[in-house]
């Protein structure tokens, strides 16, 4: 973000993240979305990490949605009931 809290350093994006895909089936030189003029918030094709994990268990050809583990007692799953692979990344 172009702002600091205390003046101290750039700060931290709360809600927009950066990612780096390369090899495995991934497009490249591809930009998939954009952030707000200031850095803070995704502006164009918003994503979630689900998304992400989604796309990345799509290419090393595992189902995201027989994928679980347990947890706690629990079978939950990388992706959770959410994920949705992004198609415009895949090569």
């Amino acid at each position: 973000m172009p702002c600091s809290q205390g003046g101290k350093g750039r700060d931290r994006t709360p809600f927009a993240f950066t990612s780096w895909l390369a090899g495995g089936g991934i497009k490249g030189g591809v930009i998939h979305g954009a952030s707000d003029e200031w850095s803070y918030k995704a502006a164009e094709h918003p994503t979630h990490c689900y998304d992400q994990h989604a796309t990345i268990l799509r290419l090393l050809g595992i189902d995201r949605e027989k994928l679980t583990f347990r947890h706690n007692g629990i079978d939950r799953r990388l992706t959770d009931v959410h994920g949705h692979v992004i198609h415009e990344i895949i090569a």
